[in-house]
C-alpha cells in the first residue's frame, strides 16, 4: 500500500463505504476509515480528523452542535470545517489526505480511489480503458445512485410504510433490475461471440467485459437493499411482501452477478458475512 490518499468518516458497517475499500484493495490504494455504529455517531466530532467527544463537550452550547436529520436523531457535532468540505452534511464523508478537500456521495468517493491509484502493470482498469467506457461506467453509477436513494428512504421507513412509499420502491426496483438484467444479458451475448473455442471462457460484467466500479457499486448498494429481508414479518403485517422475494427467479443474471462477485476474495474480505443470511435462504 502507498501512503494514505483518502480518509473516510462514516457510520459502520456501511456498504457504501465498502465500494471504496474493495476498489482500494484491488488497486493498492490506502484508504483509512473511521466511524462507529449509527447510534453512536452523536458521540463523535464530525471533522476531517474525527474523534470521540468527552461528556463535557456534548452540550447544546458546543458551537459544533447540530440537530440530526436524515436517519439520525438527537444532537450531532459537526465542525465548520466539516460543513465547508461537506455542504450537505452527510456521511460517508471522504477527505483528501490533507483534509482540505471534501468528497461526498459514495460513488464519487469510489471514483476518487480509482483516480488515486498508482500507474502499475497488472492492476485492473476499474474505470474503463478509454473515455467512452468511463462515461458508460458513469451512466451505471448514476442509475445506481438513483436506486440507492430510493432504497435508503424505503429502508429507513420500512416498519411503517404507506402504500405509496411501498409502490414507489417496487417501481424503482423493477426499473433498476430490468436495466441491470438487460445489460448483463447483452454482455453475455457479446462474450459468447468473442469466444474462439469452448475453453476460452469470459466472465460477464456490466461494461467492457471486465470488472469495473460499475460492478462494485452495484454489488454493494444492492446488497444493502436486500436488508429488507430482515423485515419480512413487519412487511407482511403491513400487507406487503418482500420486493426481492422472487428476485433470483425474475432477475437471475443480476442476482447471480451480485452473489458471484461478493464471493470473490477482494469483496468477501470487506463484506464479510453480510450476505450469508441471503445465501442460506437461496
Amino acid at each position: 500500500m502507498s501512503a494514505t490518499v483518502l480518509k473516510i468518516f462514516s457510520y459502520l458497517p456501511n456498504p457504501r463505504v465498502w465500494k471504496s475499500l474493495i476498489a482500494a484493495k484491488l488497486l493498492e490504494v490506502d484508504v483509512v476509515v473511521t466511524g462507529d455504529k449509527p447510534a453512536n455517531l452523536g458521540d463523535w466530532l464530525w471533522d476531517a480528523q474525527p474523534r470521540l467527544l468527552t461528556d463535557g463537550e456534548k452540550t447544546p452550547d458546543n458551537p459544533a452542535a447540530r440537530e440530526g436529520r436524515r436517519g439520525f436523531k438527537g444532537a450531532l457535532y459537526k465542525t465548520e470545517e466539516f460543513l465547508q468540505a461537506h455542504p450537505f452534511g452527510t456521511v460517508p464523508a471522504g477527505f483528501s489526505s490533507d483534509g482540505q478537500v471534501g468528497i461526498f456521495e459514495s460513488n464519487s468517493i469510489l471514483r476518487s480511489v480509482v483516480r488515486a491509484a498508482p500507474e502499475k502493470i497488472g492492476l485492473p482498469k476499474l474505470y474503463g480503458r478509454e473515455c467512452y467506457e468511463a462515461s458508460r461506467i458513469d451512466s451505471f453509477l448514476d442509475a445506481n445512485l438513483v436506486f440507492a436513494r430510493e432504497a435508503q428512504v424505503y429502508l429507513l421507513g420500512i416498519e411503517s410504510l404507506s402504500s405509496e412509499a411501498y409502490q414507489r420502491m417496487v417501481g424503482a426496483y423493477e426499473f433498476y433490475l430490468d436495466g441491470i438484467e438487460a445489460a448483463l444479458a447483452y454482455a453475455a451475448a457479446d462474450a459468447n461471440c468473442d469466444r474462439q473455442d469452448s475453453e476460452n471462457t469470459r466472465s460477464t460484467f456490466l461494461v467492457g467485459g471486465m470488472l469495473s466500479i460499475a460492478d462494485i457499486s452495484f454489488v454493494c448498494d444492492f446488497a444493502q437493499f436486500l436488508r429488507e429481508g430482515h423485515y419480512e414479518k413487519s412487511l407482511q403485517a403491513q400487507g406487503h411482501k418482500l420486493i426481492s422475494k422472487d428476485g433470483l427467479q425474475l432477475y437471475p443474471m443480476a442476482y447471480t452477478h451480485m452473489l458471484n462477485l461478493s464471493a470473490r476474495p477482494e469483496f468477501a474480505e470487506i463484506m464479510g458475512s453480510y450476505l450469508n443470511w441471503f445465501r442460506a435462504k437461496q
